[in-house]
C-alpha cells in the first residue's frame, strides 16, 4: 500500500472503523443481507501528511449510479449561490461572462451550475452517475455523463473551450484517478482561470470528532497544506482560502496555475496555523481516534437510556455518512424504528449494514426523539421542526451525545 498523493510506503494506521458496507448502497427488500463489506481504515502518510483510507472500492461501483442529490436542502442551495456570487465579484466582473465557461466536476443534479447560469455564465457539468446526470439535463444544465480525468478534459478543450472557472464541490476527495484529474484540471483551466475546491476540512472533522465523514467514497481528507502539496505536483497551487460552516466545516480553496496569482494573507495564515497546531504530524490524529471511541460509548449510553424510558427514536435523514456512524456503533432497529427522508430515491429502501427502513418524512408520525444523522444541517432542521419541538420532541446531535436539543 502506498500514499495516494506522494506514493510513499510510510503509512501509519490511525483509526479502524471496522468492516463496513459501502455507505450509499441502500438496499431493496430482496437485497437485504447480501451487501459486500470492506475494511474502513484511516492512515497517515509520514512523508506528505495526507490522511487517507486504505481500501478502494472501484469508482464504477460507487459512482455510476447513486441516490445523493445536492439540491435537497435549502442550506446547500444558498451556499452554492453565495460561492458563485463570490467568484463572479472577485474574478469575472464585466460583460464578457456569457463567453466564459464554468465546468463543474462531479456536478450532481446541477445545483451549483444553476447558480452560475443565473449569473450569465456558460456551464458544463461532468457527472459520473447516469441517473443524476439525467436529472440535471432535464433541468437545463448541460451535463456529460463521464468520470472526469485528463482524457475528458482534452475532449472539452477540443470541442468547447478552456474553462475560466472549474468547480469541484464535495468531490475532490472521491477521486480514484487523483493525478489524472489534476492533470486534466491543469489542461482545461484557462491561463487566468480559477479552480475552486470545496471539501470538508480535515481540521473541522478532527475538532468536531465527526468521524462519520469517513467512508469509502472519501479516499482522502485535506488540510490546506496537503491540498496545496497535491496541486503543486501538477503545476497548480492554492492562492486563497475560506473556511465555511457548510457540511460541518468546509475548506474553500481558490486555486490557479502556479505563480499566476499572489498568495493571500489568509492562505499564509491558515498554512502556518496547521503547522503550528500539529496537523502535519500524526499525534493530533491519534488523539482524534481516542475521542472517536469515547464518542461511540457516550452515544450508546444515551440511546440505551432513552430506550429504557420507552422513547421512540427515528433517524433524521439517511445520508451516506450516517451509515458509518450506524455501522461503527452497531445502531440498528433495536434503537431506531426508521430513517426519515425527503429524497424520493431512497424511499422504501434499507440502510446498508444495519438494515433500517427509509421512509418518506411527509408520511411518518413523529417520534419522541430524532437522531440527527444529517447533523450538518441541524440548524435548518431545528427551524423546520418547531411544532415537533413545542410538543416536547428533541434531537440528538451524534457528536454531542451528552444533551438533547434544544435544551
Amino acid at each position: 500500500m502506498r500514499c495516494r498523493l506522494c506514493d510513499s510506503p510510510r503509512l501509519v494506521l490511525i483509526l479502524d472503523l471496522g468492516i463496513q458496507p459501502w455507505c450509499n448502497d441502500f438496499l431493496a427488500p430482496e437485497q437485504l443481507g447480501r451487501e459486500e463489506r470492506y475494511p474502513l481504515e484511516v492512515y497517515f502518510c509520514e512523508e506528505c501528511s495526507l490522511i487517507q483510507i486504505g481500501h478502494t472500492i472501484p469508482k464504477e461501483k460507487m459512482f455510476s449510479a447513486h441516490t445523493y442529490v445536492s439540491g435537497t436542502t435549502a442550506t446547500l442551495r444558498a451556499h452554492f449561490d453565495e460561492v458563485a456570487q463570490t467568484v463572479q465579484k472577485r474574478f469575472f466582473q464585466g460583460p464578457s461572462r456569457g463567453a466564459r465557461l464554468v465546468v463543474d466536476i462531479g456536478s450532481n443534479d446541477g445545483t451549483q451550475l444553476r447558480s452560475y447560469q443565473k449569473l450569465g455564465f456558460r456551464v458544463l457539468g461532468v457527472e459520473s452517475a447516469a441517473n443524476i446526470a439525467g436529472i440535471a439535463g432535464k433541468d437545463g444544465v448541460p451535463t456529460l455523463n463521464r468520470f472526469f480525468n485528463q482524457q475528458v478534459a482534452e475532449e472539452i478543450v477540443r470541442e468547447q473551450d478552456r474553462a475560466s472557472m472549474i468547480n469541484a464541490a464535495g468531490v475532490f476527495f472521491h477521486l480514484e484517478e487523483l493525478h489524472s484529474v489534476c492533470d486534466g484540471i491543469r489542461l482545461l483551466l484557462a491561463e487566468d482561470g480559477v479552480f475552486v475546491v470545496q471539501a470538508m476540512y480535515l481540521r473541522c472533522i478532527v475538532e468536531k470528532v465527526s468521524f462519520d465523514n469517513i467512508y469509502h467514497e472519501h479516499l482522502v481528507f485535506y488540510t490546506a497544506t496537503t491540498l496545496n502539496r497535491l496541486l503543486r505536483r501538477h503545476e497548480l497551487e492554492v492562492f486563497d482560502v475560506e473556511v465555511s460552516p457548510i457540511h460541518g466545516g468546509s475548506l474553500i480553496a481558490f486555486c490557479s496555475h502556479h505563480g499566476r496569482r499572489p498568495r493571500s494573507k489568509e492562505c499564509e495564515s491558515l498554512l502556518a496555523s496547521e503547522a503550528r497546531d500539529g496537523y502535519n504530524g500524526a499525534d493530533v490524529y491519534r488523539q482524534f481516534a481516542r475521542k472517536v471511541r469515547q464518542n461511540k460509548a457516550e452515544l450508546l449510553q444515551l440511546l440505551d437510556r432513552l430506550k429504557g424510558g420507552k422513547k421512540v427514536i427515528f433517524g433524521y435523514g439517511a445520508p451516506a455518512k450516517g451509515n458509518t456512524l450506524l455501522n461503527y456503533c452497531g445502531i440498528g432497529t433495536q434503537y431506531l424504528d426508521c430513517l426519515i427522508e425527503k429524497n424520493p430515491l431512497k424511499f422504501g429502501l434499507y440502510s446498508p449494514g444495519m438494515h433500517i427502513p427509509v421512509v418518506d418524512e411527509s408520511k411518518a408520525v413523529a417520534p419522541d426523539v430524532y437522531l440527527a444523522l444529517s447533523w450538518n444541517f441541524l440548524d435548518e432542521f431545528l427551524r423546520k421542526e418547531q411544532d415537533f419541538i413545542r410538543k416536547g420532541g428533541r434531537f440528538i446531535s451524534p457528536h454531542d451525545p451528552g444533551r438533547l436539543l434544544p435544551e
